[in-house]
């Protein structure tokens, strides 16, 4: 088995027993392209911890990160490890590596009033598309879903919405979970509902639809959203995930139930969900240099 049909294999598995998503597939085979150019003429099973050493340091020193090199080793292991399993070399050269540290950077999130501009009612060229787009970024702020989650939602998914105020999306390794949904992306969902056809087409089970009436591309959710945000003179790029973050943020702040937080994010370790604390921290320490008496630097 040449390394391209032990790849092809991999993913393969990954995909269709582990049933990983697509995106995840494409970054493993990307991080396993980078260990095959890297291994040249070396077999697979002719290499060692030294050789793979070797590789991270090449490629840290093109200016991959700490955390792109993690995932990228997390990556070569378990492929490793599969191959061993099947006989196809006599250890896993990647066992003990460890990435180079790289400072962790916290989640860029809106101000509450950022939001508010974000979401409150625009103009737009084209209505359908306003509406849509409204409903959109309601949903994301609202119930803190993944650029991938809503992209995929159904028509279906409307009756919840509208009448019980809660949405069932599917995450990470499928796993689906109930969260809630604001009165107001229920109103702004109430309204593309009444305009959706106009745009969709007669066959698609799409929720969201772009102008060829076919399911929104992830591109295109983002490129509205950047539009919009650069349309209403917000000072930076926003992107679909900052709306997760803010969301995260904004009732952590108001709430402070870490674990309510992780399980409408849908985290599977309550690690993942605790970087929203420091961004609460953060809220608090500029709420006290600005209002405490003894805090307040002199002009």
């Amino acid at each position: 088995m040449t390394p391209g049909d032990a790849v092809a294999a991999w993913l393969a598995e990954l995909a269709e027993q582990r049933r990983l998503s697509p995106h995840t597939i494409s970054n493993y085979r990307r991080d396993l392209q980078k260990l095959i150019a890297a291994a040249g003429e070396t077999p697979l099973a002719g290499l060692h911890g030294q050789q793979i050493r070797r590789f991270v340091a090449q490629l840290h020193g093109q200016g991959l990160g700490g955390r792109s090199l993690a995932r990228l080793l997390s990556a070569w292991r378990c492929f490793f490890a599969w191959l061993g399993e099947r006989g196809a070399v006599p250890a896993n050269p990647c066992a003990g590596i460890r990435a180079p540290k790289s400072p962790r950077l916290l989640p860029k999130a809106l101000s509450v009033d950022e939001a508010n501009r974000l979401l409150d009612a625009v103009e737009d060229d084209d209505p359908v598309l306003g509406a849509r787009d409204t409903a959109m970024f309601e949903l994301f702020y609202s119930s803190g879903l993944r650029l991938a989650e809503l992209a995929a939602l159904d028509r279906e998914a409307l009756d919840s919405i509208l009448r019980e105020g809660e949405v069932r999306v599917l995450g990470k390794r499928s796993k689906a979970r109930l969260v809630p949904v604001g009165s107001m992306a229920q109103r702004a969902m109430a309204a593309w509902a009444a305009v959706r056809d106009n745009l969709a087409g007669a066959e698609e089970n799409a929720l969201f639809v772009g102008v060829r009436g076919r399911r929104i591309s992830h591109r295109m959710i983002e490129e509205r959203l950047a539009r919009r945000a650069l349309l209403l003179g917000l000072p930076r790029h926003v992107h679909p995930h900052m709306l997760r973050h803010s969301f995260a943020s904004h009732v952590l702040q108001s709430s402070g139930d870490l674990r309510a937080v992780q399980e409408m994010l849908g985290h599977a370790s309550i690690a993942s969900t605790q970087v929203y604390t420091h961004l609460d921290f953060q809220h608090l320490a500029r709420t006290y240099d600005a209002a405490h008496p003894r805090a307040k630097r002199k002009p």
